[in-house]
C-alpha cells in the first residue's frame, strides 16, 4: 500500500504540479502587486475612482444590487491575465523561439486534421477514376 503511495508521489507530473502550484503562489505577490500598485492606480487617474464598486448600485426592496463590484472584479481579471500574458507569457515565447532559431529547431508545421482527411478523400476518389 504505501509502495503504491511512494510511486505516485514520486512521478514527475506529480512533483511538476506541486512546483508549479509553489511558483504560481510565489508570484501571484508579483502579479498582485503590478496590478494594484501600477495598473489600478494608472485606471484611477483615468477614471477617477480606483475601483467601480459605488457605479451601478440598484436598490431593490432595501437590498443594493451592486453592479460595480462585478465590473471591479472583471476589471481585476482582465489586467491579471493581461500582466500575466504580457509580463511571462509573450516574453517566455519569444525566448523559447529565439533559442529553437539559435539551435536549428524548426517547429514542425501541423496540418488541420479536416484538411488531411479531405486531401486523402480527394486522392483515393483521384485514383479510383477510369483512365483514358
Amino acid at each position: 500500500m504505501l509502495k503504491g503511495f511512494k510511486d505516485f508521489i514520486m512521478k514527475g507530473n506529480v512533483l511538476d504540479l506541486a512546483v508549479a502550484v509553489i511558483i504560481g503562489t510565489a508570484f501571484t505577490a508579483v502579479v498582485n502587486a503590478m496590478v494594484s500598485a501600477v495598473l489600478m492606480p494608472f485606471i484611477s487617474g483615468l477614471v477617477g475612482s480606483p475601483n467601480f464598486d459605488s457605479f451601478a448600485v440598484v436598490n431593490l426592496n432595501g437590498n443594493a444590487i451592486q453592479f460595480g463590484v462585478l465590473l471591479t472584479a472583471v476589471v481585476n481579471f482582465l489586467l491579471v491575465a493581461a500582466t500575466v500574458y504580457f509580463v511571462i507569457v509573450l516574453p517566455m515565447n519569444k525566448m523559447i523561439e529565439r533559442r529553437n532559431r539559435r539551435m536549428g529547431i524548426v517547429p514542425a508545421q501541423s496540418v488541420d486534421p479536416q484538411i488531411a482527411l479531405l486531401t486523402e478523400i480527394r486522392d483515393e476518389l483521384v485514383s479510383q477514376r477510369p483512365s483514358a
